[in-house]
This record gives C-alpha cells, structure tokens and sequence, in this order.
C-alpha cells in the first residue's frame, strides 16, 4: 500500500534549529531565533537544550502556559518555573530568548526541537467536579498539548481533540514538583515511565490514566496527574502516516552496523527512544546536529542527547536513517540491546509517498 499522507512538508508542523548562543539580554534585545526550513512556522511547544557542555537543562515552553513558563524535562524536583531570560516570544518563524544559560549562552552551541499545533481549544471537563482546560492541537500532525486542573476524581475526563487515540502522553505537574509520567499504547497505559530518569517501564497500584480513546484521557484518582486544583500538561501524540510514527521494535545487539531496521514511512527528521523493560537512556537524534567526519553524511553522522540527562552531545551515532525509516548502527543498550524491546516516537523530515502519491526522496 502506498505511504499517502495529509503533510506533504512536515516542516509545516515540526523544525529543528541548531543555533550558537549570544547572551544577549531581553533588554539589549534578546536572540530572535529563525526557523530555516522551507517553511515559515510559528511553534506552540518548543523544547530546547544546550548542546555545548554538560550541566544544563531541557527547558520546555509553550504557547498553552505562555512565554516565560519553563518545565524541566530531567528534573522531577521542579514544578513549572518562570525565566524572564527564557522564551519571551513566539514568532511567526521562530522564537525569541534572552540571555539565559540553558538556551543562550554566548557563543555555545544549542538546539530547538519544535512543534506547531495551532488551533485554540478549551472548555471544562467531565467526571467529579468540572475543571477548565485549554490548548493547542492539530489534527493533521496528531499533536495535542493541554493544560488542565485536577479534581481528584477516579475517572476525570480531560479531552485532547485530536480525533485519534492517543498513543504517546506525556503529563507534568506545573503547580508543584512531580514526576514526568510517560504512558503509551506499546507497554499498555496502565504501565509508565518517566521522562527525567532511565527507569523500565512500571506499574502502579494507582493507575495514573485508566483509560484514552478519539476524545479523551480519563486520569485516576492519584496526586501526580490530578490532584485537586493543580495545573497539570498534557501533550498526547498519534501517529501520521508519513508524517509521524510512534511504534516499538526489537534490538538484536549487533555491533557491525547491520543492527534492526525500524520502517516509518518517512525519512525521520527527530527520533526519541527509550527500553521499555530495562534501564537506558531516552535518546533523542535528529537530521541539524550532525558531525560528518563520523560516517555516511547523509545518515549515519546523528548524535544524541538524553532526555533525561544533562549531558552535552553524544557524537558516537547510534542509529542511521534512510527514506524509509531508521537502522541501528551498533549494539548500544539504549536503543539495541538484544531482545530488549524499545518504545520510538519519530517526525518525518519528508514522507516517502506525498498526496498525490509520488515519490518524494530517493535516498
């Protein structure tokens, strides 16, 4: 079957941005970070993180909680925070920041994975006691990031509009400090993980979601996603044909770069895997942070960062890409330990098939 897809240029909805900081304070007029893909986008989540130097955090924004209001994605012992250095604006082809050192530092290396969602939604939900929501989802790109208040409720239904079930949520408390909770349909929701640590997948005598479907998450009675009058993110994926894929496969250890090819669909432009039964780290790579003195400089040169730590760039790669989906490159326990099975969440730099169903990469 051909690989049809409703995005024909997935840089409508996703871009990375390499880019060297200037430490520029808002007040002398900041660092406006431009987009340079084909396409004009102004993102609603962008997720950044020095790149340069071991030490600094993933900082989260978003347009849904608003300029300044960062969430770190390796740290539990943080609620929501507020950096008037940080993100101070969405543009309609990027974003601008001050001079803070986790994502401006003078003359150090960073990167911007972001997202665009772009339609407006809110409302209140349902199960217990009402409380209000509100976000920013696309429907075509199955991305939905919603802000909403707990109610201690054993079956809360927070909505997601995105006309799909969710097979990826990842949900953090902005009110106080909690855990990073990440469910998905490989494992089964009543399993997680965490964003911030390497921990295997889990249970929990509490369920934190008891069930999701085309409309909605329903969240259990438990503190980490829905006590009672905290604010609470929600950012919930389905996947795209050609253009995003959340999925799962199995490692086979092999150390001489014929490791375990993953199909997408697509040529991924951003991939994040973590081991679903074991330790290991969330390892992100994507197609702007490269090094071409390590291999093939069309696919074998990614490196990572770890969602989870602070490290700086990665420059052994892991894994290579191809107009199809992505391989293992050798026997890394994060991402190809032998019959580990791995979680993957994958953005297509350019589907195999467009619309119309012509061929769109030769590679």
């Amino acid at each position: 079957m051909a690989d049809y897809t409703a995005i024909n240029n997935p840089e409508l909805y996703f871009q990375t941005k390499a880019y060297t900081g200037n430490g520029t304070a808002i007040g002398s007029g900041g660092l406006a970070i431009t987009l340079d893909g084909s396409e004009n986008m102004q993102p609603d989540w962008v997720w950044l993180k020095r790149r340069q130097d071991a030490g600094y955090h993933h900082n989260w924004y978003d347009s849904v909680r608003g300029v300044t209001k960062v969430l770190y994605g390796n740290l539990s012992g943080d609620a929501e925070g507020t950096k008037t250095e940080g993100l101070t604006a969405f543009n309609s082809d990027g974003f601008t920041l001050g001079n803070d050192g986790d994502s401006n530092a003078s003359s150090k290396l960073h990167v911007a994975w972001c997202w665009k969602a772009g339609t407006s939604v809110s409302g209140t939900t349902t199960g217990g006691t009402g409380k209000a929501y509100s976000g920013s989802v696309s429907t075509d790109a199955g991305i939905s990031l919603i802000t909403y208040i707990g109610n201690d409720n054993s079956a809360h239904v927070v909505p997601h509009h995105l006309g799909a079930t969710p097979e990826l949520t990842i949900i953090k408390e902005r009110t106080t400090a909690d855990i990073w909770v990440v469910q998905n349909s490989v494992a089964g929701f009543g399993n997680y993980m965490t964003l911030h640590t390497d921990s295997a997948s889990a249970t929990t005598g509490s369920n934190f979601i008891t069930s999701v479907n085309s409309t909605a998450v329903t969240m259990n009675e438990n503190a980490v996603n829905n006590e009672d009058g905290n604010a609470f993110m929600m950012y919930s994926f389905a996947s795209k044909q050609g253009y995003s894929k959340i999925g799962s496969y199995y490692g086979n250890n092999d150390t001489s770069g014929n490791g375990t090819f993953i199909y997408c669909g697509f040529k991924p432009a951003f991939i994040i895997i973590k081991e679903i039964g074991g330790t290991g780290n969330w390892a992100i790579q994507d197609n702007k942070r490269t090094n071409d003195s390590l291999s093939d400089a069309d696919n074998g040169n990614m490196v990572q960062l770890y969602a989870n730590l602070t490290n700086a760039d990665d420059t052994d790669p892991y894994i290579e890409t191809y107009a199809t989906g992505f391989k293992n490159k050798n026997g890394n326990s994060d991402t190809n330990a032998s019959g580990q099975q791995y979680l993957f969440y994958a953005v297509a730099e350019s589907p195999l098939v467009n619309s119309n169903g012509i061929p769109t990469t030769a590679e």
